[in-house]
C-alpha cells in the first residue's frame, strides 16, 4: 500500500485526542483491525470510513487525507505560455489554458487567480479580434463606409491586435518567473 501520510495524520490526531486505538474504533463503529490497518498504512479508508474517521478525530476529510496545494512555479508558467496557441488559432488561446486550470486549480498554487486571468483576458481578446473581422468584413461587403479603411489599416489593425496579445504573454510570463501578481488588461470578467 502507498504510504500516503494519511496513517501518520490518523495516529497523530488519536493520540492527539488521548484516545487508543480501541476507543477510536468504538467512538467509529469500525472495528480494530480496521483502525490498526489503516495506522500501518496497509488499508486507505474511503467513503463511510473516512467520514466516520474525520467526525470521531474533530477534523474535516482533507485534513486527514491532506490534499495539499503544491507549489510549483513551472505549472504556471506552462499555463501563462500555452496562450501562445492563440498565434496558431485564436481559440487555442482560450482552449489550452482552460485545460489546464481545469486540471490544476484545486492542486497547484496560482494557478486558478492567473487562469482566470489568463482566461478573461484571452476571452476579452477573442471577442474583440471576431468583432473587428465582422465589421472589416460588413465594411466590404456592403460598402458602409463607415470608416474608411484600406487592406493596409485592416491589416495593421489586426496585426497590432495580436501584437499586443504576444507582448502581454511575455510580460506576465515574465512576472509570473519573478512569482509577482500579473495583470491583463483590457480583460472583461468571465470568470472571478
Amino acid at each position: 500500500m502507498e504510504d500516503s501520510g494519511l496513517q501518520k495524520r490518523v495516529k497523530d490526531l488519536r493520540i492527539k485526542k488521548g484516545l487508543s486505538q480501541e476507543e477510536l474504533a468504538d467512538k467509529t463503529g469500525l472495528s480494530l483491525r480496521t483502525i490498526q490497518r489503516i495506522e500501518h498504512g496497509e488499508s486507505v479508508p474511503r467513503g463511510d470510513t473516512l467520514k466516520r474517521l474525520s467526525i470521531a478525530l474533530q477534523a474535516t476529510p482533507d485534513d486527514l487525507i491532506d490534499w495539499q496545494v503544491q507549489e510549483d512555479k513551472n505549472v504556471v508558467k506552462i499555463l501563462s505560455l500555452s496562450q501562445l496557441g492563440f498565434l496558431a488559432f485564436p481559440l487555442l488561446g482560450i482552449i489550452i489554458p482552460l485545460a489546464i486550470w481545469i486540471l490544476k486549480k484545486d492542486k497547484t498554487k496560482y494557478v486558478d487567480s492567473v487562469g482566470k486571468s489568463i482566461l478573461n483576458f484571452q476571452i476579452t481578446w477573442t471577442i474583440v479580434l471576431f468583432a473587428l473581422y465582422v465589421f472589416f468584413i460588413a465594411n466590404m461587403i456592403f460598402h458602409l463606409q463607415i470608416i474608411p479603411l484600406s487592406m493596409l489599416s485592416v491589416l495593421l489593425i489586426i496585426g497590432g491586435l495580436y501584437l499586443y496579445n504576444l507582448i502581454m504573454i511575455i510580460r506576465n510570463t515574465i512576472l509570473v518567473n519573478k512569482i509577482k501578481s500579473v495583470k491583463y488588461i483590457p480583460a472583461i470578467r468571465f470568470l472571478s
